[in-house]
């Protein structure tokens, strides 16, 4: 049985580029059914997708991962490629990305990106940096099994898009994609893309401070969420450690001379070594809280059928 391939576009204010993005997936999978979702473009974004033969859907909740969200809960498909609406990304990898996904039975397939000198200007230096520096952050704590956490252009099964908790708004929904695909320990690939120029007249939706702050906050959340033992035994340990720096010079006077100074130091490192406490005893219960909420999810996603080629 031929699999059911699903190519889903979030757009906004794209209609410069998301015609020629509708006929180079369209060309490189003839057999999928192009959606794109406009997320109030101001432009003739849906118009000009719609002539170029997607099937044109809105979403009136402003931000990336609010589109992600009704993309997989709306469309029904046995393969979904995710990928931006700017055309900076290459259309005849999206193959490769399937057949791995199918031969291999992997849940995600990632389009890690290349950039050639010619597109030097297309993956600026600051976005390169700050992608390596979160994508380190995830790796260290999550596993390291992808090299480029942000990439917006990626295969995934369907029993990976129907178990997905898909709670961000923005540009984080790449962070969730990864950190829930190590977290599972599902089987998960990567390929080496071209990553393209914005064609003229494009403008790039991504604020490099704002979203890396949003980015880098969601890392944090999602380590307290789905590693809370370690996260508050880190923080138990920081209380603990502030305590005894500010103890130690009032336990030495008090070895010499029998008196307290600075009472409300004493309590302060006090209060410190309590809460650190209680941070501990709060990693605790929530580890477990967390290790049922990993069955949970683990058992939502063995619901779904394992990804199947063709044939079945």
């Amino acid at each position: 049985m031929t699999p059911r391939i699903a190519v889903l576009i979030p757009c906004h204010n794209e209609a410069v580029a998301i015609g020629r993005v509708v006929a180079e997936f369209r060309a490189a999978l003839p057999q999928a059914t192009i959606h794109v979702f406009d997320n109030n473009s101001t432009d003739a974004t849906r118009e000009v997708a719609a002539a170029a033969g997607a099937v044109v859907r809105r979403e009136a909740l402003q931000g990336k991962g609010n589109v992600v969200r009704r993309m997989f809960a709306d469309i029904d498909a046995d393969v979904y490629v995710l990928v931006d609406g700017d055309d900076t990304y290459e259309a005849a990898a999206a193959p490769r990305m399937v057949a791995m996904l199918l031969e291999d039975r992997l849940d995600m397939v990632t389009a890690a990106r290349v950039t050639g000198s010619e597109a030097a200007g297309a993956y600026r230096p600051g976005h390169r940096l700050g992608n390596v520096v979160l994508t380190r952050m995830v790796r260290w704590v999550f596993g390291d099994r992808i090299s480029d956490m942000l990439s917006g252009y990626r295969a995934f099964s369907r029993r990976f898009v129907k178990s997905f908790p898909a709670l961000s708004g923005g540009f984080e929904t790449e962070t969730e994609f990864t950190v829930h695909a190590l977290e599972l320990r599902l089987p998960v690939g990567e390929i080496r893309t071209r990553y393209k120029e914005r064609p003229a007249g494009s403008a790039s939706k991504l604020r490099t401070f704002r979203d890396g702050f949003l980015i880098l906050r969601t890392i944090v959340l999602l380590v307290q969420r789905e590693r809370p033992l370690a996260f508050f035994s880190s923080v138990a340990l920081a209380l603990l450690a502030g305590a005894l720096l500010l103890a130690a010079p009032l336990f030495v006077t008090y070895v010499e001379t029998g008196l307290v100074p600075r009472f409300p130091t004493a309590i302060l490192a006090t209060g410190m070594v309590v809460l650190s406490f209680l941070s501990l005893a709060c990693g605790l219960i929530l580890d477990t809280v967390s290790r049922g909420r990993l069955e949970a999810k683990h058992l939502a996603y063995l619901a779904q059928p394992p990804p199947r080629g063709e044939g079945g």
